[in-house]
């Protein structure tokens, strides 16, 4: 998925004509003093730095600035600002609006009725799942009939809103169904909605873009979000790599074989870090090439965990033993194997001419490199 920054969300927005408030993007406190200087941003004003995290105004990512001099200063505190692990380097400028009351809607995916759904609720600018399913509306949207005018009726009634104001939602929302759908979004979502007078206007923007549609959208191409290094070259080379705040590295194949692994050793004390997914890979090469990039993240332990089907156990034993040859004496690692299914006696034999024994049990496996971590089990 790619995921927008507010300010390019809000560009993507002006595309639509969604109702934004006046603003322009800043990378230093000077640009930002020179944007009220000029005018282009009018005082009094927020800023807010441009990251993925959500809860900048509690992280103080988020400030407000009445004169060109507070604007300097707060611009100068929120750049270069580590937010939740993310480094700010740019910030949004907006002309602070008088809001009498903040909304929130939404399009984005239900996949288990497998429509979008628009979602509204009168409680916006707190995230929607501290607030109770009952203040929390749900329409399904059929894909080919479209947003209709019954759907935007119900929102507005939800929302509390009539006259002008529930016209500016009708509009809204047409342009907000227009990016989700021309865009190929996953979601686009407004929090807070703000009612200023008799219209509406989008305060925030957070879309996600699917990846799969990512060829009908080439000037999606250069933009990253929240990938890690090791994850955005994993992306290049097309292998299924996620880098957590653990120390075991996980290999396994097939989604839900991985996420079982990461469940049993959670069970036995056990910090699950990189995980690869190698369902589908039947290439030795392959194999080799995403057991060095794990590696790159200097894990302490390793845990291969590999039911062969399509993925055969004698490749990926093929594969990891290359890659285990590769790897500098220094930084090498404890690896604890569980290899079953297709191939398995080839496979085994390829690891025990090795050194590696595989240890048929889940749980004795899972056990082992939990305790190579020096973690409970």
């Amino acid at each position: 998925m790619v995921k927008l920054a507010e300010w390019r969300g809000k560009q993507l927005f002006r595309k639509y004509d969604v109702p934004l408030p006046r603003g322009a993007v800043a990378r230093s406190a000077d640009e930002a003093a020179g944007l009220v200087g000029s005018g282009k941003v009018p005082l009094p004003c927020v800023i807010k730095a441009q990251v993925l995290a959500g809860g900048r105004g509690k992280g103080g990512a988020v400030k407000f600035a009445s004169t060109p001099e507070e604007v300097r200063t707060a611009a100068s505190s929120i750049l270069g600002l580590e937010f939740k692990g993310e480094k700010v380097r740019e910030i949004l400028l907006e002309e602070k609006l008088p809001i009498a009351r903040e909304l929130y809607v939404s399009f984005t995916l239900d996949r288990a009725a497998r429509d979008p759904i628009l979602i509204a609720s009168a409680r916006g600018g707190v995230e929607i799942e501290s607030v109770d399913d009952r203040e929390i509306d749900r329409q399904l949207i059929d894909p080919f009939a479209g947003l209709t005018g019954y759907e935007k009726r119900r929102a507005a009634k939800v929302l509390g809103i009539t006259g002008n104001a529930a016209k500016s939602l009708d509009r809204l929302l047409d342009a907000l169904w227009k990016v989700f759908a021309l865009e190929d979004a996953e979601l686009v979502e407004i929090n807070p909605l703000a009612v200023v007078g008799d219209r509406l206007v989008a305060l925030d923007a957070k879309v996600i873009i699917e990846d799969d549609a990512s060829f009908r959208h080439p000037e999606y191409a250069e933009i990253r979000d929240d990938r890690t290094p090791l994850e955005e070259i994993a992306r290049e080379k097309q292998i299924a790599f996620v880098q957590l705040d653990g120390n075991i590295g996980v290999i396994a194949n097939g989604a839900g074989l991985t996420m079982a692994t990461l469940d049993v050793l959670k069970e036995f004390g056990g910090n699950p870090g990189v995980f690869l997914d190698l369902g589908g890979t039947d290439d030795p090469a392959k194999v080799a090439e995403a057991f060095l990039l794990m590696a790159q993240a200097k894990p302490k332990a390793v845990f291969l965990n590999i039911f062969g089907g399509v993925t055969k156990c004698d490749t990926v034993a093929r594969g990891l033993v290359e890659a285990m040859g590769q790897v500098p004496p220094h930084e090498r690692f404890p690896l604890v194997a569980r290899i079953r299914g297709n191939h398995e006696t080839e496979g085994i034999a390829i690891l025990r001419a090795a050194g590696i024994t595989s240890v048929p049990s889940l749980k004795e496996s899972a056990q082992a490199v939990v305790a190579a971590t020096g973690g409970r089990a």
